[in-house]
């Protein structure tokens, strides 16, 4: 249950092109934005940090960055951002194979060597206390430019604000990425727990 409500759309009419900034990766304005716009400067901050995150100019896959951010809100636990995050997976074309072995990308034949030192990164860098190391950092460069380990971790650091944000609200869960992720994890014991709309 949301410890805040989602306010509508039509409550803080100027935000209206930040809102409508979600429509394209999502299809959809996400709850986690209507319960911030009680404070625009926040929604306005976000939009422009989610842009630069998740610029579709980066070297970095935009399906792929929405699979890292998966894993960022699985090791904080924020069951609306896992769903979030494979809901853009799939709008950027990740398999529904793929997706459903998320959990398991370390011994996934669907995962690279490239992609799980990624997902290890992300994992790393997302626990408390931070975990990375500097052997792992430098396998990383190994396998990614410096500019791409800078996009990488840039998802981790907006989703460690994201993660924090829609866990303690208890955002309730929109129905097509409960949908997704349902069908994705559903058989792995993925629930929506606190998310679940009312």
């Amino acid at each position: 249950m949301p410890r805040l409500q989602p306010l509508p759309a039509d409550t803080t009419p100027e935000l209206k092109p930040h809102f409508d900034f979600f429509l394209g990766t999502l299809g959809f304005t996400p709850n986690s934005v209507l319960t911030m716009q009680r404070k625009p400067k926040l929604v306005q901050a976000l939009a422009q940090m989610n842009a630069a995150v998740m610029d579709p100019a980066g070297e970095v896959d935009l399906g792929f960055r929405r699979l890292v951010g998966h894993v960022v809100s699985k090791v904080s636990g924020c069951l609306y951002c896992q769903a979030h995050t494979l809901l853009g997976a799939h709008n950027f074309g990740v398999s529904d194979a793929k997706l459903a072995d998320i959990w398991s990308y370390a011994t996934s034949d669907l995962y690279s060597v490239r992609e799980r030192l990624a997902l290890d990164f992300a994992l790393a860098a997302a626990s408390q206390p931070n975990a990375v190391t500097d052997s792992q950092f430098a396998e990383l460069q190994q396998h990614w430019s410096d500019g791409e380990i800078t996009e990488l971790l840039g998802v981790v650091a907006m989703f460690a604000f994201l993660n924090r944000w829609n866990d303690t609200m208890g955002t309730p869960l929109e129905a097509k990425p409960l949908a997704v992720t349902q069908q994705a994890l559903g058989e792995q014991g993925w629930a929506a727990g606190k998310h679940v709309a009312a």
